[in-house]
């Protein structure tokens, strides 16, 4: 079978690989319908993230079981399914509490654990699941394929998204500033609007991206970055947001959310950092709380999946780019280049 393997800087490469195999009796396998390539996935091709080898990537995808394992009690051939980004127990001490991503036995696709082991992502034909019946969330039915875009977002931004808002005290009547207009952003600015809020600022420079925020529910852009926009914003809000998400992950974003903050305000911050120093004495001088991390993507799927099917959320559209699976070059280096936000690989 055919699946996207990453090998060093600027290396992504569709190659021929052998097909998963029952390893366990908690497996299932999966024939992928669709997966995507996320901003993390960049941080591979840009040399940020090096690998001590190469590695069969992607952790977000859809797709229909095709065979378990003998202890898998929930699932059944046919049936469609969602996957976080990474596996869980559903039985350890972090799960119980809520906190799956930090599972004891979990491990991320399309990545390398603590022990040097990687489970293969989801940029394939076909992917083995591990902890099969406590990590795939499976429909009712399959679903029709245009559908199909909306629901990958579960697999990881729409749940970053929302539980962004979430650490920020997003509710009724709230004013919200996102910082950032990628996927993970635009997903946010979604959840903030299902969360009641009453006033949405987006951060944006790009006309595109700004006219996506606002169909997923923005009331205002502001297109000016750091001190600049910091400034903007206070001024559009009287003294900034009580409510402030950060769906980056850069110095230059989390200073600008700190900046767009208000004292005694609540920054989400859910974008991955990478060489970020964390300013505290800024935190500390305008009194802000700071909350936010991986998802809890399996815990917040049943909560939005809902919304998704009846197409009370449309978060789809983030997927604005599709390609073929043997394309998977170009869609990385399409997104390298901001030439779409987020795009959808079709085996």
């Amino acid at each position: 079978m055919r699946a996207v393997v990453l090998h060093h800087q600027g290396d992504v490469r569709v190659e021929d690989v052998p097909e998963p195999a029952i390893e366990e009796p908690t497996d299932v396998l999966v024939r992928v319908v669709a997966a995507g390539v996320c901003g993390s996935d960049l941080h591979v091709l840009r040399g940020t993230s090096p690998l001590p080898r190469p590695i069969r990537s992607g952790h977000e995808f859809v797709g229909i079981v095709t065979d378990v394992g003998a202890g898998v009690t929930t699932l059944r051939p046919g049936q469609f399914v969602i996957a976080p980004f990474s596996t869980s127990d559903g039985s350890c001490a972090d799960c119980l509490r809520g906190m799956p991503i930090a599972c004891e036995s979990g491990m991320f696709f399309g990545e390398f654990g603590p022990d040097g082991a990687a489970l293969d992502g989801g940029q394939a034909e076909c992917v083995r699941v591990p902890l099969a019946d406590t990590t795939l969330l499976a429909l009712p039915e399959v679903p029709p394929d245009d559908l199909v875009p909306a629901l990958l977002t579960l697999a990881d931004v729409l749940p970053t998204g929302h539980e962004a808002a979430v650490h920020a005290g997003v509710g009724p009547g709230s004013t919200v500033v996102v910082v950032g207009d990628g996927a993970v952003g635009q997903c946010a600015t979604l959840a903030c609007r299902r969360l009641g809020a009453e006033r949405i600022v987006v951060m944006s420079r790009h006309p595109l991206r700004q006219q996506l925020a606002r169909a997923h529910g923005a009331t205002d852009v502001v297109a000016g970055r750091g001190d600049e926009g910091a400034a903007e914003v206070a001024e559009l809000l009287g003294g900034g947001s009580g409510h402030v998400i950060e769906a980056v992950g850069t110095s230059q974003s989390v200073r600008q959310a700190i900046g767009c903050a208000r004292p005694g305000g609540r920054i989400g911050y859910v974008g991955l950092p990478w060489g970020v120093s964390l300013p505290l004495w800024e935190l500390f001088g305008k009194n802000l709380s700071l909350s936010g991390g991986g998802a809890n993507v399996r815990v917040t799927m049943p909560e939005l999946v809902g919304d998704v099917l009846d197409s009370t959320l449309r978060p789809g559209g983030v997927f604005d780019a599709t390609f073929h699976l043997v394309d998977a070059p170009k869609a990385f280096h399409a997104m390298d280049a901001r030439q779409c936000i987020k795009p959808l690989l079709r085996p």
